[in-house]
Formats: structure tokens, C-alpha cells, sequence
């Protein structure tokens, strides 16, 4: 078989490569030896914001007293929640089915691809030479070798949304955005649950923005413990203990390993096609090009950013090349990223600490307090700010921590892809009253001892004054 280009998985990064070349005209082979789909779809973003969002509907109902109703407890069925989690699966699967991307023109073989040669792969007993092959495999959870670990049952996000009963008592290896995310989403579903993190909980973010989101899953019952580093389980189903370094002990009645990813490149045949790879990723270029000038790698198998958002960015990069022979390169400096807890924290460009040691004394630090805004008065969400990392009247970065900070994250990265300045934002005109008013107060903050503690402004405006009729 032939074709001009091959695509290896059908997660987001593969599914953008074959829908576009497809219909721009490319023989494209999708390859996919899994579900379609990938794991944003089965496992991932899809299935835990579908957790969270009835985490959310129950949460609600115990905090509806500072609006006048009677808070309640819910009553949870936690087997109808999971329902609602497949249904969500369920409505988006056709979107990504093997049965809409034939009908696209692409030719799907539901099977592992092994590379036999610099061009060609096999795949479901059939040799497939390509013009172009865009590796988009993907990463699978990464399970550490923890003494004891491989003796006991445990869950993954790949296994977690197929359990049918509550957990009494849920023990989160990792504190990242996953864990901390199905930590707040099952302790608001009536579980008990503990964190487990060898380190600094949203070690990657502004500790100040991530300190609001760790004191309000305290406050709901989530217990948090740092710098506790997993050195043995044991125990059986329905009694697990993790073991600490520093003799600390934790006991529960399911485990989440939720320690990250690891890149899909086992099996690939990487070698019979001369493609490198470092730290556990395969290795690109800016052009997302690997040492095989004739194969990209996109999306969590090439070792950068693991989001879905990344991904399809990445696919679209890779299109540009293959498709019209541009040398489009791939950025980062406007990637967002959100964590989707209660309240979320999101985002975009460099940290401060990041910015301070890029720009020193260049770099002004704004924020706008969420207690300022009106709408979340209105609708008691005042917990949170907005923080820019501004230069010479630029951003270059934005964090965001409250309600809706994923949405409110959006201009922020456009800004930064865009290079705009603070003027063009303090510029727009906004709908009142609503939470986006926040990123025009910040800018306005940044603006505002310019003009109105600037004596020579004050001195042009009464010169001004006197000059008109």
C-alpha cells in the first residue's frame, strides 16, 4: 500500500494530521491500534471534566446557603455518575470514529504499525510505504518501579472511570493537576481521599496562585501530604498502605497512580527507520522533524507539553510542512494550561519567578483581585486574581486563579501568540458585567499610576483646559 502520508495513533495530534490532509486532497493511512479517539477522549480530558462537572452540581448543592436556599447533602449514585461520564464519551465518539474519517476519504487500519524500513511501516499484515509519516502515538500513565506497587491493585486514568462503586477511601500518588483534580472531583462525590506528593503539591506553578487551590481542597476535607516521597505499598483490594520515606504512612481503600506520562515509543521499530530518541521521548526539531527527515513526531510522544490542545497545535504545524512544504516551526511561549479544580488556576507565557530572572527589573508584576470584579460579587465567586508579567508595556505572561480562569486565559494567549500590547487589551470593549472585565482591570492597573500619578500629564491636561473655547 501507498500513500503520501501515514499517520501512527489516533489521539487529537494523529486525528489532525489525516482530517486535513485528507481534505486537502492527500492520500493519508490512519493507523490505530486501540479506541479512536485516543486518550483525551477515553481516558483523559473528556471523561474527568464529566467527573468534575457532577462533583460541581454536588458541591453546589451543600453551598447554596449564602444565596438564601438551603444547603443539603446530596445523595449520590455513584454508578449514575459514571453514566453520565460515558455519555459524555459517548456524544463526542462519533466525532472521532473510524466511520467519519473513512468517510473523509482516510484509510483506517485498526492495528500496531512497526517501521520495517525509513518509509515504510507494517501494520495489520499489510507493508505501507509513505512520503511523509507523522508519528502521533501517544504516552500511556507512568507507573514507577515502587517496591510493592506491582503486588497490589491499582488504578490509573485509564482504569478509573470504569469503577462502578465509590471509593471509601481514595490514596492519589502525585499531586499535579490530574491528581489534584479527581482528588477534589471524588471527595465532593463522598469520598474520603489523601494526596501523596514526594515533593511541593502544583510544584510547577506561582506557589502564591497554587496555595488558593490547595487551602480550599483542604477546606473540603482533602487531605494533602508534601514531601512525602512513596517508598513501599502493601496491602491487598480494599486495604492499601503507602509507606513514606520519612515514616510517614497512609491507608485507604483504592490507589491512583497519577505520576504522569510516559512517551508510547516501546514497539515502534524506531531504529529500522534511523529515528533517535532521548529521555524516554522521540527526539524533534523545531520543525518537528525527527532524525528521519521524512517523520515528525507530534503530540505527548515527542517528550514536550502533554496537552490535548498541544497536540492539535502540533498537528497543525506538521500539515503546514507536509502539505505545502512551508517550514513552519512550533513555539511554546503561547501554550496555556489550565488545571480545572474549584478554583481553577490557569496559565500562559512565563511564571513570575520565570520572568523575574529573564527580564530583573524590566519586569512589572500587576494583578486584579476576583473580590473586585462585580459579576463575581454577584454570584459569590470572589475567591482568586489575575497576575500579569509584564515588559516595556507587553505581557509576557498571565496566571489566573478563580472561577472560569480556563476561559479567562484565552486573550492572554492570544496576546502573547500575537505579541500585543497591554494598550490593545485595555482597548476592547467588554460586556458588563462579567468575569473578562478582570484582564481589562488588570491592564488598567498597569496604567493607571502612569496617568493619574504623572505630574506631567496632570500639567498637559490644565494647559489643555485652558487652550480650549
Amino acid at each position: 500500500m501507498e500513500c503520501d502520508v501515514l499517520v501512527i495513533g489516533a489521539g487529537a495530534a494523529g486525528l489532525t494530521v489525516a482530517s486535513g490532509a485528507a481534505q486537502m486532497g492527500a492520500r493519508v493511512v490512519l493507523l490505530e491500534r486501540g479506541e479512536m479517539g485516543g486518550d483525551c477522549l477515553n481516558y483523559g480530558c473528556v471523561p474527568s471534566k464529566a467527573l468534575l462537572a457532577a462533583a460541581s452540581r454536588a458541591q453546589a448543592m451543600r453551598d447554596a446557603g449564602g444565596f438564601g436556599i438551603a444547603g443539603v447533602e446530596p445523595q449520590i449514585d455513584h454508578a449514575a455518575v459514571m453514566d453520565h461520564v460515558a455519555d459524555a464519551i459517548a456524544a463526542i465518539a462519533p466525532h472521532d470514529s473510524q466511520e467519519r474519517f473513512e468517510g473523509l476519504g482516510v484509510t483506517v487500519i485498526r492495528a500496531h504499525g512497526t517501521f520495517t524500513g525509513p518509509r515504510t511501516v507494517r501494520a495489520g499484515g499489510q507493508d505501507i510505504s509513505a512520503r511523509r509519516i507523522v508519528i502521533a502515538a501517544g504516552a500511556a500513565p507512568l507507573v514507577p518501579p515502587i517496591p510493592g506497587l506491582d503486588t497490589v491493585p491499582y488504578l490509573t486514568n485509564e482504569t478509573l472511570f470504569a469503577l462502578r462503586d465509590r471509593p471509601d477511601h481514595l490514596l492519589i500518588l502525585g499531586g499535579g493537576p490530574v491528581g489534584l483534580e479527581m482528588a477534589q472531583a471524588h471527595r465532593r462525590l463522598g469520598a474520603r481521599v489523601t494526596v501523596i506528593e514526594a515533593e511541593r503539591a502544583m510544584g510547577r506553578e506561582d506557589p502564591d496562585m497554587a496555595a488558593g487551590v490547595l487551602e480550599r481542597l483542604r477546606a473540603e476535607g482533602v487531605e494533602i501530604a508534601e514531601g512525602a516521597r512513596a517508598a513501599r505499598v502493601v496491602g491487598g483490594e480494599g486495604a492499601i498502605r503507602v509507606e513514606a520515606e520519612d515514616g510517614r504512612s497512609f491507608e485507604g481503600s483504592h490507589l491512583l497512580v497519577a505520576l504522569g506520562r510516559r512517551p508510547n515509543i516501546d514497539g515502534l521499530g524506531l531504529e529500522a527507520a534511523g529515528i533517535e530518541t532521548g529521555k524516554g521521548a522521540i527526539k524533534v526539531d523545531a520543525r518537528l522533524r525527527t532524525s528521519n527527515r521524512r517523520v515528525y513526531a507530534i503530540g505527548d510522544i515527542n517528550g514536550g507539553l502533554q496537552f490535548t490542545h498541544v497536540a492539535g497545535y502540533e498537528g497543525g504545524v506538521v500539515l503546514r510542512s507536509i502539505l505545502f512544504g512551508l517550514p513552519a516551526m512550533a513555539r511554546r511561549d503561547h501554550i496555556p494550561r489550565v488545571t480545572y479544580t474549584d478554583p481553577e488556576l490557569a496559565h500562559v507565557g512565563l511564571t513570575e519567578v520565570e520572568a523575574r530572572a529573564a527580564n530583573g527589573d524590566r519586569l512589572e508584576v500587576v494583578t486584579a483581585p476576583y473580590a473586585r470584579n462585580d459579576r463575581a460579587i454577584a454570584t459569590r465567586q470572589t475567591t482568586g486574581q489575575i497576575k500579569l508579567m509584564v515588559v516595556k508595556g507587553r505581557p509576557v505572561g498571565a496566571t489566573i486563579l478563580g472561577a472560569e480562569a480556563g476561559e479567562l486565559v484565552a486573550p492572554w494567549s492570544l496576546a502573547l501568540s500575537k505579541r500585543l500590547k497591554l494598550s490593545d487589551i485595555s482597548g476592547m470593549v467588554l460586556p458588563y458585567p462579567t468575569l473578562s472585565e478582570l484582564g481589562k482591570a488588570a491592564s488598567g492597573t498597569y496604567f493607571s499610576p502612569r496617568l493619574f500619578d504623572n505630574p506631567w500629564v496632570k500639567r498637559v491636561v490644565r494647559a489643555v483646559q485652558r487652550l480650549l473655547p
